[in-house]
C-alpha cells in the first residue's frame, strides 16, 4: 500500500468520525441548522477578515 493510499484512508476515516460525532451533537433539526449557520458564519468571517 503506497503512502498516498494510506493518507487518504486515514482522512476518509477521520472524515466519518467528524460526521458521525457531529450527527450525534445534532440531535434535533433546528440543531443542525444553527450548526450549519455557524460553520457558514465561521467560513465568510475567515473569507472577510473578521
Amino acid at each position: 500500500m503506497t503512502r498516498n493510499s494510506k493518507l487518504a484512508k486515514f482522512a476518509f476515516a477521520l472524515s466519518l468520525a467528524t460526521l458521525a460525532l457531529g450527527a450525534v451533537a445534532c440531535n434535533t433539526v433546528k440543531g443542525v441548522g444553527k450548526d450549519i449557520e455557524s460553520a457558514g458564519q465561521a467560513g465568510d468571517d475567515v473569507i472577510h477578515g473578521k
